[in-house]
């Protein structure tokens, strides 16, 4: 019971931070945020259109860093807006994003 209390006491404290991601691509007609922070579920985080063609999708995220990719109509691409990357296990590379 004292630790099933002390979990949720320290979920409390944990400080969101609000992250945007953009993706410009006028072409697409699907793209979504794809990185550890959402267990790289393809279909969790559809990104919105605005009318400029620019992809837009607004996420709160515990401090932390994380690495992520955009899947633009199927298919992984990095973000041409972040050049910090780090290669991952199938040594190909992320984008990696601070959230602070």
């Amino acid at each position: 019971m004292k630790l099933m209390k002390m979990i949720l006491m320290s979920k409390k404290n944990i400080k969101m931070r609000r992250v945007q991601f953009e993706y410009r691509n006028d072409e697409a007609s699907s793209v979504f945020i794809v990185g550890d922070f959402n267990s790289w579920d393809p279909k969790k985080h559809e990104m919105k259109r605005n009318n400029g063609g620019t992809y837009l999708k607004t996420l709160m995220l515990p401090h932390g860093s994380y690495q992520y990719k955009f899947l633009v109509d199927g298919k992984w691409k990095n973000d041409p807006l972040n050049k910090a990357t780090s290669v991952n296990c199938f040594r190909q590379l992320n984008n990696v994003i601070y959230a602070h």
